[in-house]
């Protein structure tokens, strides 16, 4: 029988739940995503040239991790429901089968990143920055079933309430990729050749396979966790407990997908303007991605909390999770979109020197961005998180559709004309973006009010 009106836990008591699993994900989110950071900043000092093919191999990796993940990220409302209702078998099974799935998913997508060149060419990109760019993704694609095995794993450890040590594994993993990066991209400390792209490449590959080998090994030997038989009857293939991740994490995946590919038809237009446009657009992007982790970890902490007071059948406990999660989210943002409005050409200047005359295009062009972004990162947290807590509700179906509406039907579309037809470039661009998000975070809010309020069978 549900319980529609329990004894709720208070405001407090709530957020201290939701902060003791949003802080570490959002810091595992923001060390991580800093792999890509401290690669723009490198890439900075190999030249503009190296910037832009960066930006675009970097982009490209990242739409088809972030699509694949998103499938894999369907197990986390399944575990977390799973462990709201005591059912240790079955997070046994679905780890299992998660990890059947991150195989199935590499092998595929490894192919199409080696020939995303063919791609680039047929999109009129320049014949030297499609040369870089793929000798970074060449590379870069023996990182994915590390980077997947690690999305899949992290959601489990989340959705039992343990995510102190996805922060200390990512922190490390973070630390060693600049140093790799430093060594093997610059040819330092005793490393006599200077690799260049295909170094910062190859430090981000052995990065993925540490972590995703760290958190195995956490696994194994947590004294809590090690009761679950994560790895146990590993080769046994179950079809029916994969269809149920992949009812959920399909969707998930679709709507990632829509997201990330917004962002990456954004960085192939800027590239019609030239190497300028791209570098600006790859600076503003490479800041708002890494800033975006923090509200992405609180939608990672928003499924759980979400996902385990459905597992109790408790909805006064799901609607308080969400208020709580979405309320302290859209407070975060708005600090953050303030600071930027004011201050975008010190974050601007660690990337390139903004005195000098060479790079005055781009500073000029990533100022105005940075503020266009800066108001879209409000709206991009709230949506994200809501999101979040949808998920816990296992609907992921309905806002993938709403997904497409506002990002593609009416965000890309009003960036093209706003950009194209209208004459503002990239700015016009980020401006859709702008626009996308906005009615992406509206939509989601009232959906989440809808089935909170209303639909009491989804008990």
């Amino acid at each position: 029988m549900a319980t529609l009106y329990p004894s709720r836990s208070s405001i407090r008591t709530e957020l201290k739940a939701f902060l003791q699993l949003a802080i570490p994900l959002a810091s595992a989110q923001v060390a991580q995503l800093a792999t890509g950071f401290v690669d723009t900043v490198m890439m900075g000092h190999l030249g503009r040239e190296t910037l832009a093919a960066g930006a675009l191999a970097s982009i490209t990796f990242f739409s088809f991790l972030v699509t694949a993940s998103g499938v894999v990220m369907g197990i986390s409302p399944l575990v977390a429901e799973a462990y709201g209702a005591g059912h240790k078998t079955r997070i046994e099974q679905f780890t299992r089968q998660g990890l059947w799935l991150c195989l199935l998913l590499t092998i595929p997508m490894m192919i199409a990143i080696a020939h995303v060149d063919l791609i680039m060419d047929q999109l009129g990109q320049a014949a030297t920055i499609v040369k870089l760019a793929n000798v970074y993704l060449d590379i870069m694609l023996w990182g994915l079933f590390p980077a997947l095995g690690f999305a899949m794993l992290r959601g489990v450890v989340l959705a039992v309430s343990q995510t102190r040590p996805i922060m200390i594994i990512v922190i490390a993993g973070t630390l060693f990729n600049i140093l790799g990066n430093y060594v093997l991209g610059f040819g330092k400390l005793g490393f006599s050749s200077h690799l260049g792209l295909a170094g910062l490449a190859l430090a981000s590959v052995l990065t993925l396979w540490g972590m995703f080998l760290a958190l195995v090994v956490y696994l194994l030997q947590h004294k809590q966790l090690r009761t679950y038989q994560f790895f146990h009857y590993l080769h046994q293939f179950k079809p029916q407990l994969l269809l149920e991740l992949l009812k959920l994490g399909v969707p998930i995946s679709v709507f990632s997908a829509l997201e990330i590919a917004v962002y990456t038809a954004v960085s192939y237009l800027m590239g019609v303007w030239g190497t300028d446009g791209l570098a600006a657009h790859q600076i503003v992007f490479q800041t708002f991605n890494l800033l975006f982790m923090i509200p992405l970890g609180m939608s990672f902490a928003a499924t759980a909390r979400i996902g385990q007071w459905l597992g109790r059948q408790n909805l006064a406990g799901i609607r308080q999770a969400g208020i709580v999660s979405i309320g302290t989210g859209t407070v975060w943002t708005a600090i953050v979109a303030i600071a930027l409005l004011l201050f975008p050409q010190p974050v601007i200047s660690l990337y390139i020197d903004i005195d000098s005359a060479e790079n005055a295009p781009v500073v000029v062009l990533g100022t105005t961005i940075m503020r266009v972004g800066a108001i879209a990162h409000l709206f991009d947290g709230v949506q994200k998180i809501t999101y979040g807590a949808l998920q816990g509700l296992k609907d992921t179906r309905v806002p993938m559709l709403l997904s497409f509406l506002s990002y593609w039907c009416i965000g890309l579309s009003s960036g093209y004309w706003l950009g194209f037809q209208l004459g503002l470039g990239g700015v016009g661009l980020w401006l859709g973006l702008l626009i996308a998000v906005a009615i992406a975070a509206g939509t989601f809010i009232w959906r989440f009010q809808t089935l909170t309020s209303k639909r009491t069978e989804l008990l």
